[in-house]
């Protein structure tokens, strides 16, 4: 970028009050300490574990031109301007907005909020649009996307500078469109402050993220903190099957609409025919065949559907590019097994996830052979939903293998104790506990006889397994075809 003036970056935020010269260049906008330079505009955050305040000495010495703060330090230096707000999260998120030209407002700009189905329906509406012939970005838990140039993705929303810098490469690249999930943890952290949103889409919502937001509710306020800030030229498309639905929007000035598999709505659906290798679908009276399975997948087309609509693309188009569309990495994602079984590799990690998947499954197996479940839960997260989950996979599967799914710094097998105290009485017989998730997937391949579906559950695409903090390569869907390959 190029330099700017402090006194011009500042109109973008409300100041209590300013302690120098603001008619300074600025070379850089940063929130971390150790990447300060001479000409630098230091914002002090304060975190979940570091309070940024700490290190305005050291910031002052290494060359900062100006710091934002709440709280103007004991020694201020006489080279240093001091800006003082009274939330450093807020002002950076806006600051970071002006430092690269406003980039969302160059851009028509969707947000993806809900507990499941985020990644899928921003990617579906990313590969949409290149299949209707624009460019456009994405931001999602997989990966980030400016026009065709893919950049690994660290969390599901970026950090207020790396979004902002993502969305003006998109609008330098040409892009017309950005789709990105907004997590709740972006919401109440301030990510999201300072873009503007053509429209944000509500999925669901279920019980996740507890050991970070403490309650369901605080869960809720945080999601709905999105649509809350969504300005009245912007669309809100909410799922009116779930009850948290209508919370969402209560307040929003956006233009209000609903999807639905089961009631009126502005988009409804209805699944004509269900197979494992697609549905045909029927929406808003016209049927469409796409290559995707289960309940939860039609939620999230008639949402993509939907954002599509509004954007005002094409709906005979839509339609017609809707049944081209693949399935994301790692979202119920289907391979065929030389002996006759069908194994699925899907990202469902909280309770009402793996309950769509695993009624998916069965819905498609429609009484025909035996399902086979392997699944686990993340260590140092919300606890709570590990018996709930075991309880969901046991009543659901014929047979359940209980292994590790990225145990952190927490202990596997303590992790798996608080899974098994879930059983239902009757399920323990049918089910396996094996740590070693790379054997427990072999366990249930080798248990699976021709017709039976082999579900594999809680990483999805991740490639790796995180142990003691560090992260080792592991791939669900790798070790499937490796599998398969000795099976031929």
């Amino acid at each position: 970028m190029d330099t700017k003036i402090l006194k011009q970056l500042l109109e973008s935020i409300d100041v209590l009050s300013i302690v120098g010269d603001v008619d300074k260049t600025i070379v850089d906008v940063t929130c971390d300490s150790r990447t300060v330079k001479e000409g630098s505009l230091f914002v002090a955050v304060r975190g979940v574990s570091v309070d940024a305040h700490q290190f305005l000495p050291q910031v002052a010495q290494d060359g900062a031109a100006a710091v934002v703060c709440e709280q103007l330090p004991s020694a201020p230096s006489e080279h240093v301007t001091y800006v003082l707000v009274k939330d450093s999260n807020i002002a950076l998120a806006h600051l970071a907005s002006a430092w690269y030209d406003y980039p969302s407002s160059q851009l028509k700009l969707v947000g993806v909020t809900g507990t499941n189905g985020k990644t899928t329906i921003a990617t579906l509406l990313y590969e949409l649009a290149n299949l209707m012939g624009f460019k456009a970005g994405l931001l999602s838990t997989v990966r980030n996307i400016v026009d065709k140039r893919v950049e690994p993705a660290k969390q599901t929303t970026p950090d207020h500078l790396t979004l902002n810098r993502l969305l003006h490469e998109m609008v330098q690249a040409g892009c017309e469109y950005a789709f990105m999930e907004v997590s709740s943890h972006a919401c109440v952290q301030h990510r999201v402050d300072g873009l503007k949103f053509a429209g944000g889409i509500f999925t669901n919502l279920t019980r996740d993220h507890l050991d970070y937001h403490g309650t369901v509710d605080n869960y809720i306020k945080a999601k709905k903190m999105f649509f809350d800030s969504l300005g009245s030229d912007a669309f809100a498309v909410i799922n009116i099957d779930d009850k948290v639905g209508p919370v969402m929007v209560q307040n929003t000035k956006a233009k209000k609409y609903t999807y639905s598999l089961l009631t009126l709505a502005d988009f409804k659906c209805r699944m004509i025919e269900d197979r494992l290798d697609g549905t045909l679908l029927n929406i808003n009276g016209t049927n469409v065949d796409v290559l995707f399975t289960g309940r939860f997948n039609a939620y999230n087309l008639t949402s993509v559907y939907a954002a599509a609509l509004l954007l005002g693309w094409d709906k005979e188009q839509v339609l017609v590019k809707m049944s081209q569309l693949v399935p994301v990495a790692g979202r119920f994602q289907t391979m065929r097994s030389p002996r006759g079984y069908i194994a699925i590799v899907d990202y469902a990690h909280t309770p009402d996830a793996l309950i769509n998947v695993l009624d998916a499954a069965l819905e498609v197996m429609n009484g025909r052979g035996t399902l086979i479940t392997v699944c686990g839960c993340g260590g140092n997260r919300d606890s709570g939903k590990r018996p709930i989950m075991a309880r969901e996979a046991a009543l659901r599967s014929g047979r359940l293998i209980l292994t590790s799914d990225n145990p952190r710094f927490e202990d596997p097998d303590a992790i798996l104790r608080d899974m098994e105290a879930g059983l239902p009485a009757d399920r323990l017989s049918t089910t396996l506990t094996i740590t070693d998730r790379r054997q427990a997937i072999k366990t249930a391949c080798s248990l699976a006889q021709p017709g039976d579906v082999v579900l594999v559950a809680g990483k999805g695409h991740e490639d790796y397994q995180e142990v003691k903090g560090v992260k080792h390569h592991f791939d669900d869907r790798e070790e499937i075809m490796k599998i398969f390959e000795t099976e031929k």
